[in-house]
């Protein structure tokens, strides 16, 4: 009897091989910690604005150096620090600070890094934890200022160490001398005393490290919301000055 032919396959279904995935990971089930979100990275805009606002603060700081013009750079010497810190938290300051102070250091010696860190350094992430959390300006220039006083007499001392001169002492001491000569030109021979001159002294500073804060505080509230940044918000009469003056 005559062999049977065996049986045609059935013809494969084109469609289906064509749809399906070959590979063998395809047939296995998903685990539910393969569905879990992978928890989101933070990029690299927060390390790129930290170089650099850095390197901001630091060439302001440089320029007001060599190219002195007065009191109008100087307002700018808080503001990138606090800036960074208004936009990435206390972690990037700390680090634009390091950075900025590292980079005078290289560029102009260890002393302007240093000087640069009190109390510039200082100042700026105080007033960036003030502005992110929206404190009023009278506290913050109050106490922002007693920073700002206490840097001057840091200066002093760290510039009379190098020099191997009490400079606080010296110029003190100057300043009594020519009110002494301008006192016999006049004919009152009367003798100024030391600790007058030094109180005084102590005063202006003070004074001066207040309208500093205050003008740094004005700056801020017309430049950083520019920025993308909110400061603390205005008192009610400097919000109307600035609204008849910026109209």
């Amino acid at each position: 009897m005559p062999e049977q032919p065996p049986e045609s396959a059935s013809p494969p279904d084109w469609d289906n091989w064509v749809d399906a995935d070959p590979s063998p990971a395809a047939a296995l089930p998903i685990e539910p910690e393969a569905e879990a979100v992978q928890p989101r990275r933070p990029g690299p805009l927060p390390l790129v604005e930290t170089a650099f606002l850095a390197s901001t603060a630091a060439l302001v700081w440089l320029i007001n150096y060599y190219f002195p013009l007065g009191p109008v750079l100087r307002v700018f010497f808080p503001l990138p620090i606090a800036l960074l810190y208004l936009r990435w938290g206390r972690r990037s300051a700390l680090m634009g600070t390091l950075v900025a102070a590292l980079l005078l250091a290289v560029l102009m010696g260890p002393t302007r890094g240093v000087l640069f860190l009190m109390p510039i350094g200082v100042l700026s992430l105080y007033l960036g934890h003030c502005w992110r959390r929206q404190l009023p300006w009278l506290p913050v220039i109050l106490v922002g200022s007693l920073i700002d006083f206490a840097g001057f007499f840091f200066r002093l001392a760290v510039l009379s160490l190098l020099l191997g001169e009490d400079l606080w002492i010296y110029l003190n001491n100057q300043i009594v001398n020519g009110l002494d000569w301008i006192s016999g030109l006049l004919g009152l021979f009367w003798s100024v005393q030391l600790s007058w001159v030094e109180a005084i002294a102590c005063v202006l500073v003070l004074i001066s490290a207040l309208c500093y804060l205050f003008v740094v505080h004005l700056v801020a509230s017309v430049l950083l919301p520019r920025l993308g940044s909110q400061p603390s918000p205005a008192p009610g009469w400097v919000r109307r000055i600035l609204d008849v003056y910026g109209s």
